[in-house]
């Protein structure tokens, strides 16, 4: 069983706009449990879309024992909630 976009963004991002700092500080082997953690790094507002902001996330990557073996920014164009 993996992480999916349908488990994490499915239906709020309008794009991805890229990826930087990607890093594999460890390998990754058959059998291993891996977990993930996604921290909202910064977000603004695009001045291109009102309905859409910019967010950059934080990705990183854990293994069984807690070493983190992934870890990128990756920076999105997201759909804003509605406000009512």
């Amino acid at each position: 069983m993996g992480v999916s976009v349908a488990d994490t963004t499915l239906g709020t991002t309008v794009a991805n706009l890229g990826w930087d700092e990607v890093r594999f500080p460890k390998p990754v082997y058959p059998g291993d449990t891996l977990r993930t953690e996604t921290v909202v790094h910064e977000m603004r507002d695009s001045r291109s879309r009102p309905e859409a902001g910019i967010v950059v996330f934080v990705h990183r990557c854990f293994n069984q024992r807690g070493e983190e073996v992934a870890v990128c920014k990756r920076t999105a164009l997201m759909k804003r909630k509605a406000v009512s």
